[in-house]
């Protein structure tokens, strides 16, 4: 299932590395974080190569609902209660300045990509309290924000929580212009980086500087990232209705639902869960909302996304290790990838230009741990602990008879554990039931038809083709 922005967006092949090359600066992942990476460093006179695994863009960026926003859900209490005012303000300020930079970018390079300012809105239907703590905290920070119970969504509210001057746009429009001139290469996967050396299948780019804007960051040691992130599923649907909404909209309650305008659209979405935990057709769920509130919808595309989840809410971005000057990293957006992208192309280029950034140490993999973000540690570690042991030690329940057309099980298969899909037809499709990253027990997603790792997220759809990393490889029963 392609995202709206996929659909109606092509640009030419870029070649492929195949031979040894130098530059100053390296990005790998040409999504919206690598390319804004690549470009403030251009910008500066930084001789940079991008390396793409696919296509520019084919990564999250493209499934993203593309809201431009400092409203990050609950964030701004949460953030002053765990590190105090300064880290809160430091925060919502990089997250502001993202906005107008976007602005600026598009004013600069007259790229058509249908960006817009507008209002973003957390709203309830129940709980009041927590609004109501997010809008103090807002208050507090200086952030220009309101309450109030009137909006354009089909369902009254109880109260929602506005912050003005947002923005909104097309991300694939932005990003193709963005990257025409700069020298990437698609089809392009890294393999290994060794020193100053980022290696791929038949060539390697030696460069002073080395950003990793791969979503996930596939260098597991030192700093583990696996054990201080998880990934989490979200779903959308583009729907044309006669009903139209202008702004922004994030419901903070357990089944809320988002909503955005896009031209003659709204994107509706909602249902997130963990990689590896889906229960139920999420797409379904959409369909029925829509269906209740926007009755004469015509349905125009439906995606999903997958989004990293740090343990304390704010993305780890600067350098990857505080002692080793050449390695950088963007990631752990937490759902907020537009903002994010721009803020750590911000920092990044600052740390390695040698600018004043006062935002590095907030952003910082190094930063303290709350005992919020060690309670989610623990939770990490039980959860690859938990899918560990079900590879190893769980016995098989189910055989190859057991699985209903149109589902996956785990099922022992010639003699070996596997992740088996019964297509309709009647066809079988076997995987490993290990996932390649770390070995934990893939589990089968229904809505849409993969096998996903309930610890770090890795994804492979049902003949073991990599969707989604840390794994760096597909999925084969051997």
């Amino acid at each position: 299932m392609q995202s709206f922005w996929s659909n109606n967006s092509e640009h030419n092949l870029r070649n492929s590395l195949t031979k040894n090359i130098k530059a100053d600066a390296v990005v790998i992942g040409a999504g919206m974080a690598g390319i804004l990476c690549a470009y403030r460093l251009m910008q500066n006179g930084v001789n940079t190569v991008v390396l793409e695994a696919s296509r520019i863009g084919s990564g999250q960026t493209k499934n993203t609902t593309a809201k431009i926003t400092s409203q990050h859900g609950l964030i701004y209490s949460k953030i002053i209660n765990n590190f105090g005012l300064k880290e809160a303000h430091n925060y919502a300020l990089s997250n502001t300045i993202a906005i107008d930079e976007y602005e600026k970018i598009i004013k600069k390079n007259k790229i058509d990509c249908d960006f817009k300012r507008a209002s973003s809105f957390l709203y309830t239907k129940a709980d009041d309290d927590k609004i109501n703590d997010e809008y103090k905290a807002a208050k507090e920070l200086g952030i220009n924000a309101n309450l109030t119970d009137n909006t354009e969504l089909p369902f009254k509210v109880k109260v929602a929580l506005e912050f003005k001057n947002q923005g909104m746009f097309n991300p694939i429009k932005f990003l193709m212009p963005l990257a025409e001139n700069m020298n990437i290469y698609e089809n392009t996967k890294v393999t290994q980086l060794i020193d100053n050396k980022v290696v791929t299948e038949k060539g390697s780019v030696t460069a002073k500087y080395i950003i990793i804007a791969s979503h996930f960051p596939f260098v597991n040691f030192p700093k583990m990232f696996f054990m201080r992130m998880h990934q989490e599923r979200s779903y959308v649907l583009a729907i044309k209705t006669d009903k139209k909404i202008e702004n922004m909209y994030y419901g903070i309650d357990g089944d809320g639902l988002t909503f955005r305008g896009y031209k003659d659209m709204i994107l509706l979405g909602g249902y997130s869960h963990r990689t590896g935990e889906c229960i139920g057709d999420k797409y379904k769920l959409l369909t029925n909302n829509a269906k209740i509130y926007y009755p004469d919808y015509t349905e125009v595309a439906r995606w999903s996304a997958q989004d990293c989840m740090t343990l304390d809410s704010i993305p780890y971005i600067g350098r990857f290790t505080k002692n080793n000057d050449n390695y950088f990293l963007a990631t752990g957006f937490n759902k907020w990838g537009m903002t994010g992208s721009m803020v750590s192309s911000m920092i990044i280029s600052d740390l390695i230009t040698g600018r004043k950034n006062n935002f590095i140490g907030t952003f910082s993999s190094d930063r303290k741990v709350t005992s919020i973000a060690m309670k989610n540690l623990m939770k990490e570690a039980e959860q690859s602990v938990k899918g560990l042991s079900s590879q190893i030690f769980v016995p098989v329940q189910n055989n190859l008879n057991a699985i209903p057309l149109g589902e996956g099980k785990i099922v022992e298969y010639k003699g070996k554990k596997a992740g088996v899909y019964k297509r309709e037809d009647g066809k079988v499709f076997a995987v490993s039931s290990r996932c390649p990253h770390l070995g934990c027990q893939l589990e089968w997603n229904n809505t849409e038809k993969s096998w996903d790792c309930p610890c770090h997220g890795s994804r492979f759809d049902y003949r073991g083709n990599l969707i989604d990393n840390p794994a760096q490889k597909n999925n084969k029963l051997k």
